[in-house]
């Protein structure tokens, strides 16, 4: 570890990073007018080499930093995928880890244990991945930063969990102790007939503190569970949240999941990350109930 990493992580301690997120955001949100907007895009998009020809763009300019961060695809910008079994990646990004959550509910991330329950703010949802699976897509400012369904299913319920904002790169997955499970959370539990329940657990981070998910009208979902008065039913690839920002999402896979397939590395929303084996071998144990 160099000195210059150290001081970074100790300086990130000290910041008041809930308060400086929220400037930022009020910033991103605030309307600007077209010549400036398409300077700030101009400029962010050669820094961040961001391919916006795939991106729905309006007439003029995006009015405001937001709404090109949270800017949609073009129809057919991403592939489906052939294989209707395969779960696939959430969002694009970097797919940073996966592999096996212990009969104990725990799980390792860089060398770093984990909790399910922390991350998931749930024991009773946490046993479900006794002996599952998990992956891990983080999201860089380049990439697109709406979040979709990795399989088909409903959604009954939403919970949103407060916290820290630490940000979620190399020095903070290093410095800080289970960052993802005391960075602020939202878990959306899909309960599908194929998978069991799946859960896709958006993470926030320092600038990022903003998460709004599909069918949920608040600007950012406050803390609680929040019911659907009916279930919500979603294809897979359906848009199911919307990162502010960027961050990261961690899916759970009930356990009889299918080992990760894809290698890590850059993956592209829509990519088959596990596939179920011929003729429904390797179904998940758990009820969707």
């Amino acid at each position: 570890m160099s000195v210059a990493t150290y001081a970074a992580a100790q300086l990130l301690r000290v910041l008041p990073r809930v308060q400086i997120t929220r400037v930022v955001g009020k910033l991103a949100d605030a309307s600007i007018p077209p010549p400036l907007s398409k300077l700030v895009v101009g400029l962010f998009t050669k820094a961040y080499d961001v391919n916006v020809g795939e991106s729905v763009r309006p007439p003029g300019a995006f009015d405001s930093f937001d709404a090109f961060f949270t800017r949609a695809l073009v129809a057919g910008a991403r592939p489906e995928c052939p294989s209707q079994s395969a779960i696939v990646s959430p969002s694009d990004g970097r797919l940073d880890a996966g592999g096996d959550i212990t009969e104990g509910g725990s799980f390792q991330v860089k060398g770093r244990p984990y909790s399910a329950a922390e991350l998931l703010g749930s024991e009773v949802e946490a046993a479900r991945y006794s002996g599952g699976q998990f992956f891990i897509v983080y999201l860089s400012p380049r990439d697109y930063h709406r979040v979709h369904a990795p399989v088909g299913g409903t959604i009954s319920r939403v919970r949103s969990m407060p916290g820290d904002l630490f940000p979620v790169n190399s020095i903070g997955e290093r410095h800080i102790r289970s960052l993802f499970s005391i960075n602020r959370r939202v878990a959306i539990p899909i309960d599908s007939p194929e998978h069991g329940r799946v859960t896709v657990v958006m993470v926030g981070a320092m600038i990022v503190g903003r998460i709004t998910v599909t069918g949920i009208e608040e600007r950012d979902v406050s803390p609680g569970t929040h019911v659907y008065p009916e279930p919500r039913v979603i294809a897979r690839g359906d848009e199911i949240g919307v990162f502010h920002l960027g961050s990261t999402a961690v899916v759970f896979l009930e356990k009889g999941s299918p080992k990760l397939t894809h290698p890590l590395g850059g993956i592209r929303l829509g990519a088959p990350v596990h596939a179920l084996s011929p003729e429904g071998e390797g179904a998940p144990t758990g009820s969707s109930s």
